[in-house]
């Protein structure tokens, strides 16, 4: 009887790698920690240039030719503001347009002409940013030296409220016209000293004092309307003086309805009108007779809050 064949001893089982699951897992912690980057990247990251979001803001002013426009527009579009210069004829017709939401801002008054607004439209525009102080001139046609203007010659002067009121200032100031008690930023013709004046005043349309240099004596005509008429800035026979604390209620602003007086892309394109390129520019138009002006919002808030306050106490 042959011998049984003993069984053949089986190898041990080969142990199984780990190293497969290993690698699979950390492609898979890899995977997901690329992804979560990739998600925060492009949350934080910027929007590319063609996908920025523009802001469209109006300017409404009567000064729409000004040579600093343009360059105040190509400065707000690389900040990604796109302004639109919205020109209005006179002075009356830019604060309605704001209030009515026509426009976002203007820039073509000074806080005295604002407050005046606000108190009899019952209206609370507000200043966003100063800009500067223009004096206010007196011009003449027939004579080139103050003196030379003659007893009962006749001035022309604009005939809205606030620059009335200033221009009588100005011509008392030259020693034209005496004003009853000394005179005020509500001053009207009804307060001149008639026995103790040398000249009598034609209130007109601010837009019509220029072309009434014509036919009256002299004139008071503002910067903007002095500057489209092509007159000389430089032959001003007498002009009051923008550095003066009596120029504060004269400082221009840009205005925006209450609720935006904090508006960032507004504050924005004030500080860019502060920069070199946009006020020498201003500087320059104006033949150097401005003075730009950057003081605090909450200063111009308190001249514009005792101005009104003024106007409401003498109605």
């Amino acid at each position: 009887m042959s011998e049984a064949t003993p069984p053949t001893p089986s190898l041990p089982e080969k142990p199984k790698s780990k190293t497969g699951w290993i690698v699979g897992i950390g492609i898979a912690v890899v995977a997901i920690v690329v992804a979560v980057v990739l998600v925060v990247v492009n949350l934080s990251a910027p929007a590319s240039s063609g996908a920025e979001k523009r802001v469209s803001v109006k300017i409404g002013t009567t000064e729409q030719s000004a040579p600093y426009w343009p360059i105040l527009k190509k400065a707000a579009a690389k900040e990604g503001i796109d302004i639109t210069v919205v020109g209005f004829r006179d002075y009356t017709q830019a604060n309605p347009a704001l209030a009515d939401k026509q426009i976002d801002l203007n820039l073509f008054q000074h806080l005295q002409f604002l407050a005046n607004y606000n108190v009899n439209a019952n209206q609370h525009l507000v200043p966003v940013a100063s800009t500067l102080v223009v004096p206010l001139p007196l011009y003449s046609k027939k004579y080139t030296k103050l003196d030379e203007i003659p007893q009962g010659a006749k001035i022309a002067i604009p005939n809205d409220a606030t620059n009335q009121a200033r221009a009588l200032l100005v011509l008392q100031e030259a020693g034209l016209l005496k004003l009853k008690d000394g005179g005020s930023t509500l001053a009207t013709p009804a307060d001149i000293v008639a026995s103790d004046s040398k000249v009598s005043v034609i209130p007109v349309d601010a837009a019509q004092t220029a072309p009434a240099l014509d036919s009256a004596d002299g004139a008071i005509v503002n910067n903007n309307f002095a500057l489209t008429a092509g007159i000389d800035p430089t032959t001003a026979l007498f002009q009051d003086d923008p550095k003066s604390d009596a120029a504060e209620p004269y400082i221009n602003a840009f205005v925006a309805r209450e609720a935006d007086k904090n508006n960032k892309t507004y504050l924005k394109i004030a500080e860019l009108y502060h920069t070199t390129a946009v006020t020498d520019a201003v500087l320059a138009e104006s033949k150097n007779t401005a003075v730009i002006v950057d003081r605090p919002q909450s200063d111009l808030l308190s001249i514009l809050d005792k101005l009104e306050t003024t106007i409401k106490a003498a109605k």
